[in-house]
């Protein structure tokens, strides 16, 4: 499993889950911690000027430990309604997109999926980050008056 944090101006963090193992609160809260560093290094001034974290509502994001550390960093979350996936950037666009760069290849291990996975990401513009998330604010308004419905269908 790939987790992956971005904002407009790309990657922030590429996080693998070795396979085998499942997500829980701990690994999630190691990711996030990990994530933290990262815009510590990547991002001076976002910490103090700010973050605004959207994640789905899937139990490792939503447990009592995860909720006290992203309190403890200072961090503001987008309610995310439940079966929304049209408010989920990465979803919609970020693993659509890599899926189709992947489909009909294959890897010799997980080693090298990873680092195509990488470099593709690393491949993509600022603006294939930017314009999704400028399209997000009007996304969130259009789907939450709409009771939670689909945006796009």
């Amino acid at each position: 499993m790939c987790t992956v944090f971005w904002d407009r101006k790309g990657v922030l963090l590429v996080d693998f889950l070795t396979r085998g193992d499942t997500i829980n609160a701990a690994a999630y809260c190691a990711t996030l911690q990990k994530l933290r560093r990262v815009i510590q290094n990547k991002r001076r001034g976002m910490l103090s000027a700010g973050v605004v974290l959207l994640h789905n509502n899937a139990r490792p994001h939503t447990t009592n430990r995860t909720q006290d550390l992203i309190t403890s960093f200072g961090w503001e979350q987008l309610d995310h309604p439940p079966y929304s996936p049209d408010l989920a950037p990465s979803d919609y666009h970020l693993f659509m997109h890599l899926k189709k760069h992947l489909a009909g290849q294959r890897h010799s291990d997980d080693d090298e999926a990873k680092t195509t996975v990488k470099q593709w990401l690393s491949n993509q513009a600022a603006s294939f980050f930017d314009d999704v998330i400028q399209k997000l604010v009007p996304r969130y308004d259009k789907c939450l008056n709409s009771n939670g419905n689909y945006v796009e269908k």
